[in-house]
């Protein structure tokens, strides 16, 4: 099988997070970034899926130079080469313009199988998946924690997490866009061999023009959301506690909302 990953890179959760100047992001100076976590649990299935069937993953990414890191590290875990969109053209998208560009991207190849993360860490839209299965004309299944090729490569048996512990299994004709959850398998570590052998393999870096695609289809020109800004949460005031039984509080809850929140 050949199977494409999408992998985002994305800011350490853990790092100290400061809102840049003009106040549409994150300030990026010094600010460690990491491959996104449910993409690394969707590389994990595709490299698993991969060996079993004698074939081969390619990532890709959209993003800026430093995207080439994430590719590396993907590439030192057993992908036999990355495609990076780090034309200008592409970045500053939104879920639309980055799908489509990934779609175009892989649309260039035979695959039986995308798989993506279920949602990024950063903006955690959910989008990009099933923008890149509209564009591509796929079947395809979110939050995805158990998949199950069939025999002959025609079919695969998926596993869906739904509300209240509740698993949805389906069917899907091949090839699909796959949505991975994290926690469906255990990713890998890269040895000292894979790094090794990650500089030695190939990392292309399309235009816009080269997957047939005007530039202002893509990024920001592409894009129909616009951040006007980001800030952190101010301090609220702290909670108030109703005192009685459950009808009194009620009552006092909904009087609360009505003559203070004016929400009602």
């Amino acid at each position: 099988m050949r199977i494409a990953v999408c992998i985002k890179q994305v800011p350490n959760t853990e790092a100290r997070l400061r809102v840049s100047r003009d106040g549409t992001w994150l300030e990026e100076d010094d600010l460690p970034f990491v491959i996104n976590e449910n993409d690394t649990f969707a590389l994990e299935e595709g490299l698993k899926w991969a060996e079993a069937t004698g074939g081969e993953v390619v990532v890709f990414s959209l993003g800026p130079d430093r995207v080439k890191d994430a590719l590396l590290k993907a590439l030192a875990v057993g992908a036999a080469r990355a495609v990076h969109l780090a034309d200008p053209a592409f970045l500053g998208g939104d879920a639309l313009a980055t799908g489509r560009a990934l779609a175009a991207a892989i649309r260039r190849e035979a695959f039986d199988l995308v798989l993506t993360g279920s949602q990024s860490d950063d903006l955690r839209f959910g989008g990009t998946g099933s923008i890149i299965a509209g564009h591509l004309g796929w079947p395809h299944v979110w939050l995805v924690m158990g998949v199950e090729v069939e025999a002959g490569h025609r079919t695969a048996k998926v596993t869906r997490e739904m509300e209240s512990g509740v698993n949805e299994i389906s069917r899907v004709a091949l090839p699909a866009v796959l949505e991975i959850q994290a926690g469906i398998n255990h990713p890998r570590y890269a040895s000292l061999k894979g790094i090794m052998a990650a500089k030695k393999k190939e990392i292309s870096r399309p235009t816009p023009a080269e997957l047939g695609l005007d530039a202002a289809a893509v990024g920001a020109a592409g894009s129909r959301l616009e951040v006007v800004s980001v800030a952190f949460p101010e301090s609220g005031s702290g909670a108030q506690m109703l005192e009685g039984d459950v009808k009194t509080a009620v009552a006092a809850l909904v009087e609360k909302l009505q003559k203070e929140a004016r929400v009602l």
